[in-house]
């Protein structure tokens, strides 16, 4: 049954999926610390912990949500800020899980508010954000302080996720049809590659923030090839690649974080769809 502790149960099953899952190269797994020298799992773990009663939180606003989407946003919002100064505080101000906390609030409130319908809640997270990069891109010649996502929208056209969210997470309709695709495959197999699809094409944020938009579309370009070698691999192959690729982006100091956390998002949709 989709209940807003159901949601919050399988968005925590997610996040854990993620972080569980190795080799991610340039990222944080059980067996490297990628491109990260300030976080472990063991930092993931705690910020996951925190920010469970806020999962629960987005869930049960937007099964009770009656009013507007521009309502049920602001409020989602709201708690998000909070669930945000509680996961820095849990980590010391490292962030862990920001981008993805924004995410997982949007559809938590979304899902519970269309009942599970897959479809139809990422049209509500359209419906609730459209008004972000207007709003939030507004007037920024006037601020004295840009965080990374304003600095990349004036000089590169980037929205990053708050683009996705406005335009209803095409990225992550598009990667769920990819792992369904693949359901033949083990369990980890199908991470693996989900993950190498996203870093093919997803507006990766995090890794423009480190490396600049060369970095960006260098990484974009060796994800794709190594995408179309993946289909012919072995399991223990494609590790053995995405071993010797954690290695080159660690060299880099680059992460693919914005795919980390469609990652987490595709796994949590597939676990709705599965109990829908």
């Amino acid at each position: 049954m989709i209940n807003p502790e159901f949601l919050a149960q399988a968005a925590t099953n997610a996040l854990l999926q993620e972080v569980n899952l190795a080799p991610k190269p340039g990222l944080v797994d059980p067996i490297s610390t990628g491109a990260h020298k300030d976080m472990t799992t063991d930092t993931f773990y705690k910020s996951i912990e925190a920010l469970r009663p806020y999962l629960l939180a987005y869930a049960k606003a937007g099964s009770r949500h009656n009013g507007t989407s521009l309502d049920l946003f602001n409020e989602l919002r709201t708690l998000g800020k909070q669930a945000e100064d509680a996961m820095m505080a849990t980590t010391n101000h490292i962030n862990t899980h920001k981008g993805a906390n924004f995410s997982f609030a949007l559809i938590l409130g979304a899902t519970a508010h269309t009942k599970g319908n897959i479809p139809e809640a990422l049209h509500y997270c359209h419906l609730m954000t459209r008004h972000l990069i207007e709003v939030d891109f507004a007037n920024l010649d006037q601020k004295e302080h840009l965080s990374y996502g304003e600095k990349l929208y004036i000089e590169h056209g980037i929205t990053g996720i708050r683009g996705e969210a406005a335009t209803g997470y095409p990225s992550l309709a598009k990667a769920l049809d990819y792992y369904q695709s693949i359901e033949h495959l083990s369990k980890r197999h199908r991470d693996l590659l989900l993950l190498l699809y996203l870093m093919s094409f997803v507006e990766d944020g995090n890794i423009i923030h480190r490396g600049g938009i060369d970095a960006y579309k260098q990484v974009q370009k060796e994800a794709q090839q190594l995408f179309e070698e993946a289909q012919t691999l072995t399991e223990a192959q494609l590790t053995n690649r995405l071993e010797d690729y954690d290695n080159i982006l660690i060299e880099r100091n680059l992460s693919p974080g914005g795919s980390a956390d469609l990652l987490s998002l595709t796994f949590f949709l597939e676990q709705i769809q599965k109990n829908g």
